[in-house]
């Protein structure tokens, strides 16, 4: 069971990665450009904590597309497909 967890998640990050790099890709591309279109998720200015001995900026941004949401899906659906040969 863990190792399926673990398996998933490694699965989900690729998907990310390529999702992402494929929305990129395709953004100026006149037939595939709706792969590019997401939203954002997020703060727009951080958290900034400052005792003056340090800084702490706190912050956080998801952008999810199209096209990594297609990708995470197919490379969990062909992770399970390979996983059971």
């Amino acid at each position: 069971m863990r190792r399926n967890f673990w398996l998933n998640m490694f699965l989900i990050c690729i998907g990310i990665v390529v999702g992402t790099m494929v929305a990129e890709l395709t953004a100026g591309v006149p037939g595939l450009s709706w792969l590019s279109y997401g939203l954002d998720f997020g703060t727009t200015s951080p958290l900034v904590l400052d005792m003056n001995v340090f800084h702490l900026t706190l912050g956080i941004g998801i952008k999810i597309t199209i096209s990594s949401v297609i990708f995470v899906i197919l490379s969990v659906v062909l992770g399970r497909l390979i996983a059971k040969k």
